[in-house]
């Protein structure tokens, strides 16, 4: 997998300085919620193709394979997974059902993370979506 870095803007969980990587963003991150969430980045890790990168997009750590995919972030009282499409978000509506969701937004405590076999679904959908748009 390779590692990209992006200067973007927008919302992060901790501090008013940008990370300069996913790395960094974690080790700015407290415990329970850097434990989750490098359980949740292992499982997108899992899931998406070797060739895909890592960076941090609005402030907050993504994966990027043929465009963006999806993020990841910490927040005061939970966690959150962005998959960044809507239609992947109405896909997965019903096995969503025990998480809190916005738009565009699954959330989740900062001591337990999405199961992994949850995680994996939008990523694949995603990667589907973004693979489906640069054929056209």
């Amino acid at each position: 997998m390779k590692k990209a870095n992006s200067g973007a803007r927008g919302s992060a969980a901790k501090g008013s300085v940008v990370p300069k990587n996913v790395d960094d963003y974690l080790a700015g991150v407290p415990e329970p919620a850097r434990s989750t969430l490098k359980k949740v980045r292992a499982a997108i890790r899992s899931a998406v193709p070797p060739e895909a990168t890592e960076a941090i997009g609005y402030r907050i750590p993504t994966f990027r394979y043929k465009g963006a995919l999806l993020g990841f972030a910490a927040f005061s009282d939970h966690c959150s997974l962005f998959p960044m499409s809507l239609a992947v978000m109405a896909a997965f509506n019903n096995e969503l059902k025990g998480f809190p969701t916005s738009k565009g937004t699954i959330r989740f405590p900062v001591d337990k993370p999405l199961p992994a076999a949850l995680v994996k679904k939008p990523v694949k959908a995603r990667i589907a979506e973004n693979e489906h748009k640069k054929r056209r």
